[in-house]
């Protein structure tokens, strides 16, 4: 595999022309040629300029930046893609590093870890402990440490990332490609990379707070099938404590307090509260039975599709070529030696 030619860097943007052209010229300088630019609708000039810097570009059919990934990757032919931001935080030297461990064939995914070399001011003190946050989140309900989950600089391939169930439209893209890179099994290495500042006359897209809820939603969310003990017994926690706690006001109240307080609503609220928190453990414990059962089927199915398409392939790792009838009557195909086709007597001449 040439990095050179097999390789599609995607740029989705929106209102970057301050630093778009940047961008572009730089992946371009470390001999990227094949720049695609999926604009969200800029009325900067973004596209012009992009255009003007040798991109190819074109305007999502949607919006977000979920919607733009996957849009791009449909475009694209490249078996490739070199995934980054417009907005000139991300450094094209970087490029060669972050392609390594796929053309190593150590890794399908690669996610640029940008506290390996952030710039001082890069990143506002709020934003860097929302990120800490979630990463340890992530680590602590989907069980792997992928250190900087947020990361728009990814590289991965085109078969890992059609087996990916994406959906997220906005930032959240990020945090549901970590999620189904483990969920299915997808192998995936972080590669230190730095991060710069912005420019000081270009606003970021990014809303602290609100893409911040989004994106604890997401992990909550995409738990309840890659790890539905967590996702279920989490709640059924909160059920079960609820209901303990109001049992234990109900008793004291009926037991201690004199003259004696029954609490009938409540104590059925408690009752209910409890039930409803064992009901959910119950459902968590037996759905990720599940789910490890089905991963594990996953497992075996595609270990023997691998199998089959080895089978299917010659000495030479080149599919084998079917047999053929030539105008003589025999069968061949390359590299072997031609067998007569006994005729059948009641065909015609």
């Amino acid at each position: 595999m040439d990095p050179r030619t097999d390789v599609c860097v995607l740029l989705p943007t929106l209102d970057e022309s301050r630093t778009i052209g940047e961008v572009v010229s730089g992946f371009r300088e470390h001999g990227y040629e094949n720049v695609l630019v999926v604009d969200g609708g800029s009325t900067d000039g973004t596209r012009r300029i992009a255009e003007e810097h040798g991109a190819s570009v074109f305007v999502q059919s949607g919006t977000g930046k979920g919607q733009a990934i996957r849009e791009g990757v449909r475009r694209t032919d490249e078996p490739v893609v070199l995934m980054a931001d417009g907005d000139g935080t991300y450094d094209p030297a970087d490029a060669d590093a972050m392609l390594e461990p796929i053309l190593d064939g150590r890794a399908e995914h690669v996610i640029g870890n940008r506290f390996h070399g952030i710039e001082p001011g890069a990143m506002p003190r709020l934003n860097r402990f929302g990120n800490r946050l979630v990463n340890r989140a992530f680590a602590f309900i989907h069980g792997r440490d992928l250190v900087d989950i947020l990361s728009g600089y990814r590289a991965f391939t085109r078969p890992s990332f059609d087996r990916l169930g994406l959906t997220a439209d906005g930032f959240g893209v990020e945090t549901e490609m970590a999620v189904e890179c483990v969920k299915h099994g997808v192998s995936t290495e972080v590669v230190g990379v730095s991060y710069g500042s912005r420019p000081t006359d270009s606003e970021t897209n990014l809303r602290p707070v609100r893409d911040g809820a989004r994106i604890y939603l997401t992990l909550f969310r995409l738990a309840k099938t890659n790890n539905p003990l967590f996702y279920f017994g989490s709640v059924g926690t909160a059920a079960l404590l609820t209901g303990l706690g109001i049992g234990a006001y109900v008793a004291y109240e009926w037991f201690v307090r004199v003259p004696r307080v029954s609490h009938e609503a409540l104590a059925v609220v408690g009752a209910a509260a409890l039930i409803l928190g064992v009901q959910l453990l119950m459902f968590g414990v037996l759905s990720d039975v599940i789910v490890a059962v089905n991963r594990e089927q996953t497992r075996r199915l595609e270990e023997l599709a691998r199998r089959l398409d080895e089978d299917r392939r010659g000495p030479d790792g080149r599919p084998e070529t079917a047999l053929s009838i030539d105008e003589d009557g025999t069968t061949g195909g390359d590299g072997e030696e031609a067998e007569p086709v006994e005729s059948d007597p009641g065909m015609g001449p």
